[in-house]
């Protein structure tokens, strides 16, 4: 079952998503989901991180898991600046959900539709931005806050637990349509490869990278390459025909 924005609106007001993973279970569990991470196959869902493997993913362009990312306690987490985590498969219709933590003035993102190509991730994938929106220096512009699509389209404020605390991000890409959400809060949707997209990246320093965002079908990656702790405790994705 596809939760409509009512159904999440519901959840939000009910406190199902006010907890740490509680809020990331509960939901899961009213869109047919999981309501446990063990139980990865239910509702389609495969877990990518279940608080203990991350034999899911690899570093950019390598085989071999970066230093400087540990598991503790059933958490996947990193300290300071490291190299950035690529998911080993590849995804084109997806709903995906990661429920993360960041540190005092932290900044990273979620990568989605990267292609190894470039000598970036970033050069080629959109981000959800994941950011201490009152500490961090990206916070200066909704462009670049957390949830935002990174400088190409804004998030609303309001919606983001404060640093220190577990906040859910879901992120639904079907063909050309994307959106995120966050808190079970559909923050902005957009279509990749529209007038709009194109117009947007065209006046953004993505516009240096010609297939930045053009891919369907990509790995996902997560930023590692900031200063601060970031720390995530269910990765866990569906995909979608």
């Amino acid at each position: 079952m596809h939760l409509s924005r009512r159904d999440w609106s519901a959840l939000v007001v009910a406190g199902l998503v006010a907890g740490p993973l509680r809020g990331a279970r509960d939901c899961a569990s009213a869109a047919g989901a999981p309501g446990d991470p063990d139980d990865s196959q239910a509702g389609g869902w495969r877990m990518l991180f279940d608080g203990a493997s991350t034999a899911a993913w690899r570093g950019f362009r390598s085989e071999a898991m970066p230093a400087g990312w540990r598991v503790a306690a059933g958490v996947l987490v990193k300290d300071g600046e490291v190299p950035d985590l690529v998911s080993r498969e590849q995804f084109g219709d997806f709903d995906l959900e990661i429920e993360w933590r960041i540190g005092v003035a932290g900044n990273s993102g979620i990568f989605y539709r990267g292609t190894e190509e470039y000598d970036h991730i970033y050069w080629s994938a959109p981000e959800y931005q994941l950011l201490d929106d009152e500490k961090g220096a990206d916070n200066k512009t909704r462009m670049t806050c957390a949830g935002a699509c990174y400088a190409l389209y804004p998030s609303p404020a309001g919606h983001l637990k404060p640093a220190g605390e577990w906040n859910l991000t879901r992120i639904v890409a079907r063909g050309s349509h994307v959106e995120h959400w966050l808190n079970g809060v559909e923050l902005l949707a957009f279509e990749q490869g529209s007038a709009d997209w194109d117009a947007r990246v065209a006046a953004s320093k993505f516009s240096d990278w010609p297939n930045f965002g053009r891919s369907r079908r990509g790995h996902l990656a997560i930023q590692g390459d900031h200063a601060g702790e970031l720390a995530f405790r269910v990765i866990r994705i569906r995909e979608l025909a």
